[in-house]
């Protein structure tokens, strides 16, 4: 059951999207997707909108008496191949705790009771603090999601550098997936000069191709039905690629071993 973390430095990059992404390809391809949002601004649980959330993330990590994830986990509303471990608003009092002690890797221990999945997606929150390391430690790949601007190549810079912290300290298996470069405009100067500045340092990490800016991704997650439906051209597109992610993204998690190998340039 290969457990994947996706993560970045900051909101609005576009990491939820990413991850909603790769759970449409795996229904698509009838695979049994979990979806563990971490993210206290839970976005990827409200895209998903699952029925009958009696439980959260929240109640699963709580320390003392915990909910088994299997209690937790509710079908989304995209249908049953996608279940959602719900995200909201009280995780972030465990991404910051108020008596500084580190984590005890609950979220390893949640998902040691999860049996029934191909693939368990976390949706980490837009910074590097407890719950994002906690959630590295639990995972088999970590995918790192960045723009191409001016703070991308030291935002995956940071987000690699946690990847081997985790690695070393807590999870030894653990292996970075790849950078996903999303909302990329072939036609801005800035893009293309950012990409190459990304592959320059990252060459085998930036995973090809990249995810180009499509409005249909937005107009999708507002009705609350994956890209992987939308009746357009560019969703269409962006499915594609997502379909094309998810093998090496399966065996490299699968295996423990190196990330996605780079195909030709965008």
């Amino acid at each position: 059951m290969p457990v994947v973390s996706v993560l970045s430095l900051k909101g609005g990059v576009g990491k939820t999207t990413v991850a909603l992404g790769l759970a449409g390809a795996a229904a698509a391809q009838k695979l049994r997707c979990v979806v563990v949002d971490l993210d206290p601004q839970a976005n990827a649980t409200t895209v998903l909108a699952p029925g009958d959330v009696r439980f959260t993330a929240n109640d699963v990590l709580t320390g003392d008496r915990p909910v088994p994830v299997g209690d937790a986990l509710a079908v989304s509303g995209w249908g049953e191949p996608v279940r959602v471990l719900a995200g909201e608003p009280a995780l972030e009092r465990r991404n910051h705790p108020l008596d500084g002690r580190p984590g005890r890797h609950h979220v390893r221990a949640a998902l040691a009771g999860l049996r029934d999945a191909d693939l368990v997606l976390i949706d980490c929150p837009p910074s590097l603090a407890e719950l994002t390391r906690n959630a590295l430690a639990a995972s088999d790949t970590a995918l790192v999601v960045t723009e191409p601007t001016a703070f991308a190549l030291a935002g995956a810079q940071q987000a690699l550098d946690a990847v081997d912290a985790v690695r070393s300290a807590h999870n030894l298996r653990l292996r970075p997936a790849g950078i996903v470069v999303n909302r990329f405009r072939a036609g801005a100067a800035e893009h293309r000069f950012r990409l190459d500045e990304l592959i320059a340092a990252y060459r085998e990490l930036v995973i090809d191709p990249v995810l180009p800016e499509r409005s249909a991704v937005a107009r999708a997650q507002g009705a609350g039905v994956p890209i992987q439906r939308w009746p357009s051209p560019g969703a269409r597109e962006v499915s594609r690629i997502f379909a094309g992610y998810l093998p090496p993204l399966l065996s490299s998690a699968g295996a423990g071993a190196g990330p996605f190998s780079r195909g030709g340039r965008p």
